[in-house]
């Protein structure tokens, strides 16, 4: 039989380009050029159901479709480049590129400080060069990794990603795929890593022609988008296939360091090699291969470990996983929201066994899902989990997609970027959060399907009937919602300077400070609340000690020094003084005690004697 992992899509090389498609169950499928010639080719089929042709004297600029079985036109489903969209021809596109970052070796998953974009809202540029020109913006606060929201070609030109249909195709409107090749180098030279969030769960709603090519749906699952993709259902080795060959396009051709992928959980596959598990190994071999760091983060509503446990253990071996529960505990306990999801949290013991067992529920009983649910997280370390007190589906997916800051106090905004930048996890900051941004980030979309469009409007309406809108609904449709979306970049204000500042403090702690270093499971040891309001974090690394002291109270509170070792405060979040150099501003002898001021996080390190 043919070989079963095989690139798929338009691939130019010397003048001659290779089409291959896969249709294992059609009689026919034929390559039809539309520009800049009309004219078309006959397709050959192999044993695993692969078409493929090879034309000569071929120039980037070509356009095709595949017509199926004699009768129906169809873009390519691996296609690189949509330039009419995502109902008309696929383009034949370059691929080699002038790559100038030969000494980037990438950076260890649990080194990264996560900065996740959306790129249509990120600048006024909504391209991947607005990204580049914000490089030195990012860098010098203490950025180290972009993660890209979905950038795979949508309907239209505004789109959060998710409703991507061509997973190849970097969306035309931000720069194409040279565009993001440029961006990548860029950032590398910079030592900025890349992080592509990718769908491999669910298909679009327009556009999304897989269908008409092969089995790529199953009724045997179903998910919230439809049928779900088929992993493990007959014909499946083309779909895993097909996916498989994404990822390690964006890893290797692209350069790209890792990638976020959207909710495996719906990712239903009972076969003996989980899809998870064998990508894995073919992202282990590009990483041997190219001497550089790949990395593969899973977006799990599990409390599973086994995503990211080694083979060894009978997990799939990913390198880490994000954690929406230390999010829940953060926001209801800070906010006091304790409807929808956020009815299973809102206590500060919560975020207190967040800290310590990573995963809140853990074999306990929810009364959000009405079940039992998640097992113990076991001995996997600290920089394995993505933490965040903001992204974009805790604050898109709200009524008015309204940040933090519009919610909380100063002091209170504060308090959550030091929980999360100063705890043991892998940080992750959504766009603007650093500086205080006020724009909200509302859900927006831009199908040319009316249908779909109306139903898209009507939908998000209905979802949120309950709330009381001052203005008019913010409609996905409408172009002024993507608009509002849109940073501000204000961080001329001196409130938004100062938040800069803060969070560029924060960042440089962390890196700095070596008792924060560590990320074994036995580096922090999570002191009792004891029915208080002081949460505290001991932190070790050799003979390097630390405390992290969060008041959560509205009042001022008290803290006394454990042991026999005097420590020295070197930040306190009530400062305005924030300059990024560490700066002792207070010792504190052995048994000795500290004020707490209100709605505060105090670091202490310990003077070696």
């Amino acid at each position: 039989m043919s070989e079963l992992y095989r690139p798929v899509g338009a691939h130019l090389k010397n003048g001659a380009c290779e089409f291959v498609v896969w249709a294992p169950e059609k009689k026919s499928v034929e390559l039809v050029v539309t520009h800049p010639y009309q004219k078309t080719y006959s397709m050959q089929k192999d044993d695993a159901g692969y078409w493929q042709t090879t034309v000569e004297n071929v120039k980037p600029g070509l356009r095709y479709l595949y017509r199926i079985d004699g009768e129906m036109e169809r873009p390519d489903p691996a296609s690189l480049s949509q330039p009419e969209g995502v109902h008309k021809a696929s383009e034949v596109i370059g691929r080699n590129f002038n790559w100038t970052d030969d000494n980037w070796k990438g950076l260890p998953m649990e080194d990264l400080i996560i900065y996740e974009l959306h790129t249509g809202t990120f600048t006024e540029k909504g391209s991947f060069e607005g990204i580049i020109d914000k490089l030195d913006y990012l860098a010098d606060f203490g950025i180290n990794a972009i993660e890209l929201m979905p950038i795979g070609k949508f309907p239209g030109e505004r789109n959060w990603g998710y409703d991507g249909v061509y997973p190849y195709a970097a969306q035309n409107s931000y720069g194409g795929a040279n565009g993001l090749k440029k961006l990548v180098n860029a950032a590398h030279t910079k030592g900025i890593a890349i992080i592509l969030d990718v769908v491999y769960n669910h298909i679009g709603p327009e556009g999304g022609y897989q269908s008409n090519f092969a089995p790529y749906f199953t009724k045997k699952y179903h998910t919230p988008w439809g049928d779900a993709l088929n992993y493990d259902d007959a014909y499946s080795d083309g779909v895993r296939n097909y996916f498989l060959q994404n990822a390690l396009m964006w890893l290797d051709e692209f350069h790209v360091d890792g990638l976020r992928m959207d909710a495996v959980h719906a990712i239903v596959d009972l076969s003996a090699k989980h899809f998870m598990e064998s990508l894995k190994e073919k992202v282990d071999e590009v990483e041997k291969r190219t001497g550089k760091i790949k990395f593969l983060i899973a977006e799990l509503d599990l409390n599973n470990p086994r995503y990211i446990n080694p083979e060894s253990k009978g997990g799939y071996g990913l390198d880490g996983q994000w954690i929406d529960e230390f999010h829940h505990t953060i926001h209801a306990v800070l906010t006091g929201e304790t409807s929808g999801y956020y009815e299973d949290f809102g206590s500060l013991q919560q975020v207190e066994k967040a800290f310590r067992d990573t995963y809140v529920y853990n074999g306990i009983y929810s009364p959000h899902r009405k079940k039992i649910f998640g097992v113990p997280v076991g001995d996997n370390n600290y920089g394995k989990f993505v933490v965040f007190a903001q992204n974009h589906d805790h604050i898109g997916n709200r009524a008015l997609g309204d940040r933090l800051t519009t919610n909380l106090t100063t002091d209170e905004v504060k308090l959550a970027a030091a929980l999360v930048i100063l705890s043991p996890y892998v940080p992750l900051l959504f766009m603007g959060e650093e500086y205080g941004e006020e724009a909200p980030f509302l859900y927006f979309t831009s199908h040319s399907d009316p249908e779909l469009a109306k139903g898209v409007s009507e939908g998000r309406k209905k979802e949120f009937a309950y709330f009381n809108f001052k203005d008019d609904y913010p409609d996905p449709q409408h172009e002024e919602t993507f608009k509002k979306s849109m940073l501000s970049w204000d961080t001329h204000k001196e409130e938004y300077a100062g938040m800069l500042r803060y969070y560029k403090h924060l960042i440089q702690l962390r890196k700095t400070v070596k008792a924060l270093q560590a990320k074994d499971r036995s580096s922090m040891i999570v002191h009792p609340l004891n029915g208080g309001h002081v949460l505290t974090i001991e932190r070790r690394n050799g003979d390097e000690k630390a405390f992290i002291i969060f008041n959560f109270s509205k009042g001022e509170a008290c803290f006394t020094v454990p042991g026999d070792a005097s420590y020295n405060k070197i930040f306190d979040s009530n400062d305005t003084d924030f300059d990024g150099a560490k700066k002792p501003s207070q010792t504190i002898k052995a048994n000795g005690s500290i004020k707490l001021k209100p709605c505060s996080a105090t670091l202490l390190e310990q003077i070696k004697q």
